[in-house]
């Protein structure tokens, strides 16, 4: 077989034809030794032949894809060795052959040493964790692995994290791409120089082997791609990938040996020679042939031509050339435009007309055709680059071929043939189905070649890297146009992209468009891109496919049926494709020398709009009822303006077209203001909501800078340029209201209804103030520009730093300088802007920082026309004025409600200058000075918003009046000059004093004007009189822009007139529908001077209320910047004006005094018609009900907040109130409840129980607690483990094990509580109802179909008044109420007696009130409720007793719940009960009813007397050695063992309620003397031998005293001796001696660990009294807390004087002589210790010494966590989770979501949670920084307490910016925890159905 594989090679036979069949590895060895040593004699030829051999038949492509294609028959061939077996083989050939008979790895290693590491090069792929640092990067696309970012020294940089989602490539090393002060330690030695050279043979058998390796790749690939009619399945291509993972794996990591195995890999991808020899089809081999023709067969279906077979495609290329669309004859098949399918044969002609003409400009481009279909593969390198487009991009690919990028010359042969491939790129993209992904795999390539400039040059100057990008795009575009439907439909022709095309909705283009922005940052390339004309031709032929797509058509009659969404596409692409690429060629054009390309841009820009308004048709109309917003020309075309005056000192008039084409040129941008006006009137409200989408979208801050700022800016170059009358008419006719500008007080308006009119006046208007007032274009620096903005945002809202950086329109190029948190943008926000820090209202929300304006910005910054044009949302407007109004009341500046300020502009750039013509045109002054007369006679309601526009006019007016008022005096006006025209000149500020007399209305005939005037108008020469004494013409908009328009065109040429005439005139004939207009004359006798003087009058109720102020004071007139008239509603604004106006001329501070003169008549009543009345009726009717409404709200409002005060306190611990319980009359015995269900009060019964509203759940806190103060940290590091040996709930644990272990199981389970974990905690709300209300409540929640927080069938629900969240109801026990407890009398009997009496009642079980045998329902609800807090944990919670089910369990278990409880409270009051006081949690607490239904519970289980512990505390015993008698039972657990806490809630559980105060003080007397009995013991062993004889001989001395049993040395002695007896302290030994304390003992150190062993007892019990007899608590200092709560628990006699220190001995009482029952209990433990030594001293009770529960304590910056955790395996399925997620109790690390450890359908932090916490978790997402809680069934998002230096949350780590930890919140979190209050705090919980 070798010989015949040698022979198909073509060259003779090896000279060894016994070469090993391929066995052991060992021959592999052998013979890749063997081989090596024959290539390395200086003749190899025949050493070359016989590997040539080897690896032919190593690697023949045959058998794999065989073995793809049919499994079995390949098996059978392969020996079955399966499919598998084959390849691996040639692998392990491949490595053996390139080690050259050594091993593989030593082979590596030797490679790797000679690795001249000066490039990172680490590629990733998506959702790898990168960083990118603005400050080191040249590049904006720069990116660091984590590694090289943490070694580099970033400090103060401005960096971001990123998840990325393309993937990248770590840039560190590359100084083309970043700084070199930013590279990691490992590269910045140039380390080139220090490397040995490559030794020859090293490397010498990859030259030889990889050539056969890649080819045989290649093979595969061509071999497994079969070109099916349809498009190859997913599936199929997979597949092929799948089975050559191993080979592609190989090769990466070859790449990653570093740069001597990248340079020999690169010699071998771009070999031209050896890739011919290889793959040219041309030898005998079938195989090879066979693989060839696949190879032509993918180009061909692939609509690409190989060179050779030139002339047969040619042909037919030619032919489909006739049109674009059917190129490459997919676009006309799949029938992408819409005219193909349509059956009208001319419509089809048109198109493909349409297509000629545009081919016609792109076939200009010779190279078109070979850009778009040829290629030819010379190398490896481009055909593995063909076929890894050809399988979309496989990952493994990708990385393999970005791997080798490090390597120079192979990254600048792979850029040109990426570059080769662009076009083939844009096809499969096209096509494909996975086009996202495929987006991603792309942009990862070709981000890492177009970023580096100095590789972008070079390709654009050797392959046309510029031309094929441009052509590519313009070809991509090609196939998804449509005709465009603007302005005249039928004759059109102009095409537009389609936005419903997958291409533009899925945004298919975006990789192509982002790669052509990344080149146009480079200087180098965009300034050949601005040279090259062709180029700007085909980028404007380009860009005008955008021009005027999307068209929106208002929908007059019916509502839309189907709303497209559309538009979202279009910005996308008008933002991505136009606008980007715009801002990148912006930033080339920053300097005077770059003006030449600022005219070639501008000069094919006009060009464009030329042919453009050419193709639509374009006269002077535009067609009513449809707008688009998309005009990327127009926008270039302002924008390059822009830049030319301000950075290029461009003459802008040398830049500007004709007069006519600037008219053209302003209609759109005007249609669009306008058509916001009428989307904002709810005009188009039957176009749906998307409409106003669209509105919105064009004023987003993302938008803004690219849409409505350059439309702004050309409009007002147009209008700078223009006449002014003509601008000013066209802008009225626009908005529609020309006919309400009338004097007349009714009017016909024939294109508007009435109910719209009022808001299009207020939007011409305030565009107006807009376009005369923005100055954004016109003048500002950067710097003041960004302030602007930022004023404007801030003034809305206060903002958080991040969204003030998203809402300030950056310059969307990354290379514009501004970019957010730069510089300029931190130095201006500090100067406008107050941080308010984050604060916590406790319940409440948490805060993000905020920045907030300085009050100097209110004052003197706050601009509303800023603000109008920024907001997206009306709402954000008056949210800005009312913060004003806020503001200025607050201080002191001006109380009513203000008018938006008047803000003074920068000054103007000179070339605008002619800007302000428009408000020195007469058209306007008309139009300002009807209004006002309109305003002062309440014609048609015109709002105060239009006299505010109208007085900023004016006063805009006078702020830029040209000074024209020397010759002012002389000229007053002739009749001759003012008989055309209202004015007699132009400027405002003469014509405001100007009086007209009379005025010509055209009036409906029914208005009031026709009756009063027509004696005037019947003689015709008192007409003409009348006309000549300064009577206006009837006054028509319409006409003077006719006349206007036809001026300029006769100017500029003649012949368009005639096109223009008819089309005009016909528009405006008024519709026959509308009643005859008839002519009046009014008398009107007014200047605007006068106009204002009685609007002052009018707006401030009083007559002559303006008084001239430079009368009283003529200093006005010479400073009249006065801070008065700064801030204030109209009045002031009048006043304002009309100073300014005096201050402008003389003659206006005269007339304006004589007018004040004239004492001002009363303002005549106006006529009232009955039409009127009927209205004025109807408001004063509307403005009666609005009082009465208001009159009720108030009512209700007050009622609400009352009921509010007494009902709610959910949410506010602290103002609380008491449940309500009446205890007005003391007769009273009987406790009082509320049903907050149906409302009733009473008792609560047996027949009908009340209850209260209470949330049962396990908790785990208290076994929290640890015994050291010091808080644990959460683990960071491998070396840092917490373990959970040292928490309350292990300790207690052991101790119950290890007593189960020595003694009687029953009584063992008396000894101890449980419930340290998954204990049962009750809590309430207060609130009470009946049990039944509650059922059908129940009932009802559970029909209801809404979806709530909660499941009603776990019983939950929330509490119907107050809300707060419940699952349980807890019956109240008929009887006595608390407070006036009959039972509270202290008794004179002796403790001996009381003793008997509590043994007595404890023996009788039917001794309860209620008896149990009769079933009531309140026994039934007291069963349920017992049953609900048992389901309430787990039952391993639960079961603690050896013997299942057995009742001492139960018995345990209740008890244990009412400590839980109590152990709670104590914690909640911070451990101790210093604070004393009726608890806050008191109020609420549910203990008393909670003990009623725990005693019913424990009376079922009654003790044997026999083992009753209360008999041994209180009863000598007759014979000791009875109980050692019988050895084989194991003993009872001795009475000192037992926990005294424990003994305590049984003795009182197991009395008949309502128990007795005298009974209760006489059990824990009892107790405490046990208790200090075991104080004693413990204090015995903690000291060593000879303190205890020296007590031992002290003690004894002290005996006969009269008050021995009560002092604590003769005790402490007597004790000593009795366990001496045992063997308790023996084998002290050695090691017991690191316990002994070395202090000495003194009087008071004892005294004190004494008081500290009793005290937690003392603090249980004195709660327990609180809660069961209602006395309140005592507050004291903490040391004198022990004689406090010991006084109160009256256990201290009254007659004790407190002047000596107080000794805790003195509150003992002993039942029997003390010295009998001390030896009674030691003999017990000394008959243990006989037998279990060591075990009897652990088992002592030590005294108490845990500290409150902690949440981990974090580390300071959230890196660190994040750093250590993301990366982590996890420890039970050993990989790394997608969501890692870390627990805040424990520290344990877990998966959240992870399939992987998921147990019976739990995942595994539901799991946890039931583990740890008993149902709570709480849980730190690595991936987030946000805090989960996961409380039973539920779980909820709790927000993060890592914020960023500006105080913000960064959930899912978007911005990426260094977090640090927040005490406060975390404090929050912790107290959330500890006093199980998230259920009630939180608001959105949502099920998790054990999915986390």
């Amino acid at each position: 077989m070798a010989a015949a594989a040698a022979a198909a090679v073509g060259g003779p036979q090896s000279p060894q034809p016994e070469v090993p069949a391929p066995g052991l590895a060992l021959d592999k060895a052998a013979t890749a030794a063997h081989l090596k040593a024959a290539l390395s004699r200086p003749d190899n030829r025949a050493g070359a032949e016989e590997l040539q051999a080897l690896l032919e038949r190593v690697l023949s492509a045959e058998r794999p894809l065989a073995a793809a294609a049919d499994g079995e028959e390949a098996a059978a061939a392969s020996g079955g060795g399966g499919p598998g077996a084959a390849e691996e083989e040639a692998l392990e050939w491949c490595k053996c052959l390139l080690a050259g008979g050594g091993g593989y790895d030593e082979f590596c290693a030797a490679v790797r040493a000679y690795d001249p590491a000066a490039l990172c090069g680490l590629v990733w792929t998506a959702n790898f964790v990168a960083y990118r640092c603005r400050t080191c990067g040249i590049s904006p696309c720069m990116s660091l692995c984590a590694e090289c970012f943490h070694q580099g020294d970033h400090t103060g940089h401005d960096f971001n994290m990123f998840r990325s989602q393309a993937g990248g490539a770590c840039d560190c090393g590359d100084s083309n791409v970043m700084r070199e002060s930013g590279f990691c330690k490992r590269h910045q030695i140039k380390s080139s120089s220090n490397i040995p050279c490559v030794p020859k043979d090293l490397l010498m058998m990859s030259e030889f082997v990889l050539p056969r390796f890649i080819f045989c790749l290649i093979q595969y690939l061509r071999e497994g791609y079969n070109e099916p009619a349809d498009v190859p399945s997913e599936k199929d291509l997979n597949k092929v990938l799948q089975l050559l993972e191993p080979q592609i794996s190989f090769l990466e990591d070859l790449t990653k040996m570093g740069g001597a195995m990248r340079s020999v890999l690169t010699q071998v991808l771009t070999n031209q020679q050896n890739y011919k020899d290889l793959t040219s089809g041309l030898g005998e081999n079938a195989c090879a042939k066979k693989s060839h023709e696949k190879y032509l067969i993918a180009l061909k279906s692939s609509g690409l031509t190989y060179p050779e077979d030139k002339l047969v495609y040619g042909i037919q290329e030619s032919s489909a050339g006739t049109s674009t669309l059917a190129v490459q004859g997919f676009a006309g098949a799949t029938g992408t435009l819409g005219q193909l399918d349509s059956s009208d044969e001319e419509d089809q002609d048109g198109s493909q007309g349409l297509g000629k003409r545009k081919r016609v400009k792109l076939s200009s481009n010779t190279k078109d055709q070979s850009i778009m279909d040829v290629l030819k593969h010379k190398s490896f390198l481009e055909e593995l680059l063909f076929w890894t487009i050809k399988y979309e991009f496989p990952q493994k690919m990708v990385t393999f071929l970005l791997n080798m990028l490090p390597d120079q010359e192979y990254k600048v042969a792979f850029t040109k043939t990426f570059v080769q491939h662009y076009a083939f790129i844009m096809k499969t993209l096209k096509k494909s189905h996975e086009s996202d992904t495929m987006s991603n795999r792309i942009v990862h390539i070709s981000v890492q070649l177009f970023s580096n400039e100095e590789l972008a040059r070079q390709v654009t100057e050797e392959c046309q890297l510029l031309d094929i990008m441009v052509t590519v795009l313009l070809y991509m575009m090609e196939s998804c146009l449509i005709k465009s439907e603007l302005q005249d439909e039928e004759n059109s022709l102009h095409v537009v992209v389609n936005c419903g095309e997958a291409l533009l909705k899925n945004n298919t283009y975006w990789p192509l468009v982002s790669d052509f922005i990344n080149i146009l940052s480079h200087q180098s390339v965009a300034k050949r891109f601005l040279e090259d004309h062709g180029l700007l031709v085909t980028w404007m032929n380009f860009v005008s496919f955008f021009q005027g797509m999307n068209l929106n058509k208002r929908e007059l009659n019916e509502h839309v049926e189907f709303e497209s969404q559309t538009y979202y596409a279009a910005f996308a692409a008008e933002l991505e494709a136009c606008a980007q690429p715009m801002w990148g060629l912006l930033s080339h054009c920053k300097v005077r020398e770059t003006q030449e390309y600022t005219r070639n841009v501008v000069r094919y820009c006009l060009e464009a709009l030329q042919d453009w308004f050419d193709a639509i048709n374009f006269v002077d109309e535009p067609a009513p009822n449809q707008v688009t917003f998309h005009l990327p020309l127009h926008r270039y075309y302002a924008m390059f303006l822009s830049k030319a005056v301000k950075c290029q000192e461009l003459d802008l008039d040398s830049v500007l077209p004709d007069q006519e084409m600037l008219m053209k040129l302003m209609i759109h941008p005007l249609q669009i203001q306008a058509s916001l006006a009428e989307i904002h009137s709810n005009m188009w409200v039957r176009n749906g909501l998307q409409i106003k989408g669209q509105a919105m979208t064009y004023v987003q801050s993302h938008f803004c800078n690219s849409m409505i700022d350059p439309d702004i800016y050309l409009l007002q170059v147009c209008a700078s340029r223009l006449d002014p009358d003509y601008f000013i008419s066209s802008v009225f006719e626009r908005f529609k209201v020309v006919d309400l500008l009338t004097m007349a007080s009714q009017h016909q308006n024939t294109v508007l209804d009435a109910e719209h009119e009022r808001s299009m006046l207020e939007g011409a208007l305030t565009f107006l103030v807009i376009l005369l007032s923005l100055r954004l274009h016109l003048g500002m620096s950067d710097d003041e520009i960004l302030r602007a903005e930022m004023v404007a945002q801030l003034c809305m809202n206060d903002r958080t730093h991040s969204s003030l950086l998203d809402l300030i329109p950056e310059n969307p190029n990354p290379k514009s300088g501004i970019i957010p948190g730069s510089y300029s943008f931190e130095s201006v926000l500090s100067a406008v802007a107050d941080f308010k820090a984050p604060v916590f209202e406790p319940g409440g929300s948490m805060q993000q920082g905020m920045y907030t304006p300085k009050a100097e910005v209110w004052d003197h910054e706050f601009d509303p026309v800023m603000v109008i044009l920024r907001t997206v949302y009306r709402r954000d407007v008056q949210s800005a004025m009312d913060r004003y109004t806020a503001f200025l009341k607050q201080s002191g500046k001006f109380p009513g409600n203000p008018w938006p300020p008047y803000k003074k502009r920068t000054p103007l750039h000179p070339s605008y200058k002619g800007l302000m013509r428009l408000l020195h045109c007469k058209t306007l002054h008309i139009v300002l000075f009807t209004l006002l007369y309109k305003i002062l006679m309440d014609h048609q309601n015109l709002s105060e918003h239009v006299l505010c526009m109208v007085l900023y006019l004016i006063e805009l007016g006078l702020e830029n009046s040209a000074e024209e008022e020397s010759d002012e005096e002389a000229s007053v006006c002739g009749p001759e000059r003012c008989h055309d025209s209202w004015f007699p000149g132009s400027n405002l500020v003469s014509n405001m004093r100007h009086f007209i007399n009379y005025v010509r209305v055209r009036v409906p005939e029914t208005a009031p004007e026709v009756k009063k005037d027509s004696p005037a108008s019947t003689s015709s020469d008192s007409l003409g009189s009348l006309q000549n004494s300064g009577t206006a013409q009837v006054f028509s908009l319409v006409a003077e822009r006719r006349k206007k328009f036809q001026e300029i065109i006769n100017r500029s040429s003649s012949e368009a007139n005639q096109v223009v005439r008819p089309k005009t005139s016909n528009k405006w004939s008024a519709p026959g529908s509308a009643p005859q207009l008839t002519t009046a004359i009014l008398e009107i006798k007014e200047s605007i001077l006068s106009l204002l003087i009685k609007l002052h009058h009018k707006l401030s109720g009083k007559q002559n209320s303006y008084y001239p102020p430079w009368l009283d004071d003529i200093e006005i007139l010479i400073q009249p910047e006065i801070p008065k008239y700064s801030h204030g509603d109209g009045i002031t604004a009048v006043e304002r004006i009309l100073l300014k106006a005096a201050l402008q001329s003389k003659m206006n501070k005269r007339i304006i005094e004589e007018i004040c003169r004239k004492v001002t008549p009363p303002v005549p009543p106006k006529k009232v018609t009955a039409a009127e009345k009927k209205t004025l009726d109807k408001e004063e009717r509307r403005q009666k009900a609005r009082e009465r409404q208001q009159k009720l709200l108030a009512e209700f409002a007050s009622r609400q907040k009352s009921f509010m005060e007494t009902a709610m306190d959910v949410d506010s611990p602290e103002s609380d109130i008491p449940m309500e319980i009446t205890t007005a009359e003391p007769q009273v015995s009987e406790a009082v409840y509320d049903c907050v269900i149906c409302g009733q009060s009473g008792p609560s019964s047996e027949d009908r129980p009340t209850g209260l509203v209470v949330l049962l759940q396990a908790s785990s806190v208290l076994g929290q607690c640890r015994d050291n103060i010091e808080p644990k940290k959460l683990p960071i590091t491998e070396e840092e483990q917490i373990y959970p040996w040292d928490t309350c709930a292990a300790v207690h644990d052991v101790r119950l094990s290890l007593l189960q272990r020595y003694f009687k199981d029953s009584s063992c389970l008396l000894a101890v509580s449980i419930g340290w974990e998954g204990g049962v905690y009750v809590q309430t709300c207060g609130h009470t109802l009946h049990i039944d209300c509650h059922k059908s409540y129940m009932e009802s929640l559970r029909n209801d179909q809404v979806l709530q927080g909660f499941s009603v069938d776990k019983g939950e629900f929330t509490c119907p008044l107050c809300r707060q969240f419940a699952n349980s109801v807890l019956p109240c026990y008929p009887g006595s109420n608390v407070e006036n407890n009959p039972w509270q009398r202290p008794s004179s009997k002796s403790i001996q007696d009381l003793i008997k009496e509590v043994e007595e009642l404890q023996g009788r079980p039917g001794a309860f009130p209620v008896s149990i045998s009769s079933e009531t329902n309140l026994s039934k609800e007291m069963e349920s409720v017992m049953k609900d807090i048992k389901n309430t944990t787990q039952k391993k919670y639960r079961d603690y007793s050896k013997t299942p089910g057995s009742p001492d369990n139960d018995f345990l278990f209740m008890y244990s719940v009412a400590r839980t409880n109590l152990e709670l409270e104590l914690i909640h009051r911070g451990g101790n009960l210093c604070s004393g006081g009726a608890s806050t949690a008191g109020k609420r607490s549910c203990l008393n009813q909670l003990f009623h239904v725990l005693a019913l519970h424990m009376r079922l289980y009654s003790i044997d007397s026999e083992y009753n512990p209360w008999r041994k505390l209180t009863q000598l015993v007759e014979e000791m050695n009875s109980q050692l008698g019988n050895e084989e039972q194991q003993p009872e657990v001795p009475i000192l063992y037992h926990d005294v806490t424990s003994l305590l809630l049984i003795q009182i559980l197991m009395m008949p309620q309502p128990l007795r105060k005298d009974h209760f003080t006489c059990i824990v007397k009892v107790l405490f003397t046990l208790l200090y009995t075991q104080a004693l013991v413990a204090l015995s062993v903690k000291c060593n031998e000879e303190d205890r004889s020296a007590w031992k001989h002290t003690g004894a001395l002290k005996k006969n005293i009269c008050d021995a049993e009560k002092s604590y040395e003769v005790l402490l002695s007597f004790v000593i001796s009795e366990l001496s007896k045992g063997k308790l302290y023996h084998e002290e030994g050695t090691q017991e001696c690191a316990m002994v304390s070395p202090v000495a003992w003194s009087s008071e150190s004892m005294e004190k660990y004494l008081q500290d062993f009793c005290l937690p007892f003392l603090r249980i019990t004195s709660l327990l009294q609180h809660h069961l007899f209602g006395e309140d608590l005592p507050s004291c200092q903490e040391e004198e807390e022990f004689s406090v709560l010991s006084s109160c628990l009256g256990l201290l006699p009254t007659f004790y004087q407190t002047e000596h220190p107080f000794i805790s001995a003195s509150c003992l009482d002993w039942p029997v002589a003390a010295f009998d029952i001390i030896s009674q209990w030691c003999f017990e433990i000394n008959s243990f210790t006989e037998r279990h030594a060591e075990q009897g001293k652990a088992l002592l009770i030590q005294e108490s010494r845990w500290k409150l529960p902690h949440l981990l304590q974090l580390p300071e910056n959230y890196n660190t966590i994040f750093q250590y955790y993301h990366r982590k395996t996890c420890s039970v399925c050993t990989k790394v989770p997608k969501d890692p997620a870390v627990c805040l109790v424990c520290g344990t690390f877990v998966c959240l979501k992870g399939l992987c450890c998921k147990q019976q359908s739990y995942c595994e932090c539901v799991l946890h949670s039931q583990n740890c916490g008993a149902g709570t978790g709480i849980f730190l997402l690595i991936n987030a920084s946000v805090i989960i809680i996961i409380r039973g069934h539920r779980f909820c998002l709790w927000g993060s307490v890592y914020l960023d230096a500006h105080g913000e949350e960064d959930r899912d780590l978007r911005r990426g910016k260094p977090l640090y930890i927040c005490k406060e919140r975390y404090k929050v979190l912790e107290q959330q925890w500890i006093s199980h209050t998230f259920d009630h705090i939180n608001k959105r919980w949502g099920p998790h159905y054990n999915g986390l």
